[in-house]
């Protein structure tokens, strides 16, 4: 399994792709503190003008503010607006993918 992944991070390093459209990692791309665009999402877990939840394939966003909006949402990409205090991350720990 290992080595399939190693040929594929190969071939996209050969034609320069990205690694969030080759994998379902998501991309966070903040701008300012009133803006937040995040790519590769699963969906909407909770969803208040002060606190964002959302699921992504590798684990969980909070984002916490004030006057949060969802402005614009397709299936994968949403935009985040309003006062953006403050971001973190709650990784899912996967216990086939470990180094031991």
């Amino acid at each position: 399994m290992k080595e399939k992944r190693n040929k594929a991070s190969r071939l996209d390093n050969l034609f320069d792709i990205p690694q969030e459209i080759s994998t379902n990692n998501p991309k966070v791309t903040i701008i300012g503190f009133e803006q937040m665009l995040i790519e590769n999402h699963k969906g909407i877990l909770e969803y208040e003008d002060y606190f964002i939840r959302l699921n992504t394939y590798i684990g969980i966003i909070n984002i916490n503010g004030f006057n949060l909006k969802l402005e614009e949402m397709t299936t994968d990409d949403i935009l985040v607006t309003g006062k953006i205090d403050s971001v973190d991350f709650e990784s899912i720990i996967d216990n086939d993918n470990r180094e031991d």
